[in-house]
């Protein structure tokens, strides 16, 4: 286990790790962060548990312990048993947990699912250093600009943008991810996470790849060829300690891709019918992407579960090469 930032001794205290996390991490073995609000906000309810419990298989299929996060009776849980999952993926008003609602949900004490955010400092103050995720949140379009329908009067900036990217910035773990979500302004997101000095690797692909999609017509900032030379590049970056995450982006596979025209097309419209209908703020990513999967007739659904399994199976890789 690496050493692990003294400042968040705080969270440590927090931290309730399941017997088998706790085990490996103690013995030095690969663990594999995931994330939870997945399970509460990202899919429809069985997907929803089904994708969960495939992505911690494949955590274990690549040699590593999973260890997914949530929010009980005012401990941080690493690593769930089955009953927790269920309980995520069936209960009504599951508290989304990211950095800045992370102390109310331990105050209150209700369940309450991990963001990127919340995940990554969970996983930071418990040691691991791998955390795999769907897509990463960024600057929505428009988060710049003021913005208005037709003949509607135009209203400031929504300054819509998400706290993933702070967190990227100041916590030292390696995330592995499709890119940020494709409904994002994703030249916009690269831009804020440079200026962050967050450094962005495609994996097998010089474009970052678009989620739903393998490509966005992006070029990427990094490339290298496969996994095992993404792990030699997570291995430095670490070692370094220079204080941001490391983001490592990998394409859905090519048998579950949404092609990227359906999926700019679907975004599109789902995105002007958000605007009409005002919606914003939390509630914005999850409507825009359950209009979406309606709009393909669930194939960003199936591609959005594909892309989870296989970074969860990329990241026990990376995991183990660490």
């Amino acid at each position: 286990m690496h050493s692990i930032d003294p400042a968040l001794s705080g969270l440590r205290a927090r931290l309730g790790l399941s017997p088998e996390v706790a085990e490996a991490l103690g013995a030095g073995r690969p663990v594999v962060a995931l994330e939870s609000t997945l399970v509460s906000h990202g899919l429809p309810y069985p997907q929803n548990l089904e994708v969960a419990r495939a992505a911690e298989a494949a955590v274990r299929q690549g040699g590593a312990v999973p260890a997914t996060i949530a929010v009980s009776g005012g401990r941080i849980l690493v690593g769930l048993d089955d009953a927790t999952l269920q309980a995520l993926a069936i209960s009504a008003g599951v508290r989304k947990v990211a950095r800045p609602t992370l102390a109310a949900a331990l105050a209150d004490g209700a369940l309450g699912a991990t963001t990127v955010s919340a995940t990554m400092l969970a996983a930071a103050a418990a040691g691991i250093r791998v955390f795999a995720t769907g897509g990463i949140g960024g600057v929505h379009p428009g988060a710049f600009e003021s913005a208005g329908l037709p003949g509607a009067t135009r209203r400031p900036p929504s300054l819509d943008v998400s706290v993933d990217l702070e967190e990227l910035a100041r916590t030292p773990v390696v995330v592995v991810c499709a890119g940020p979500k494709a409904i994002l302004d994703v030249p916009a997101t690269l831009e804020i996470l440079e200026t962050r000095g967050v450094p962005v690797v495609a994996v097998g692909t010089d474009e970052i790849p678009g989620f739903f999609s393998r490509s966005s017509g992006i070029p990427a900032p990094q490339s290298v060829i496969d996994v095992a030379a993404a792990a030699r590049l997570a291995r430095i970056h670490l070692d370094l300690g220079l204080g941001a995450a490391l983001l490592v982006c990998v394409p859905v596979p090519a048998g579950d891709e949404l092609p990227r025209a359906e999926a700019e097309a679907a975004i599109a419209r789902a995105t002007r019918e958000a605007a009409a209908a005002a919606v914003h703020g939390p509630a914005l990513t999850p409507w825009i992407l359950r209009r979406v999967g309606e709009l393909t007739g669930g194939r960003s659904v199936r591609a959005n579960v594909a892309l989870i399994v296989n970074n969860a199976r990329v990241a026990a890789a990376l995991a183990a090469a660490l």
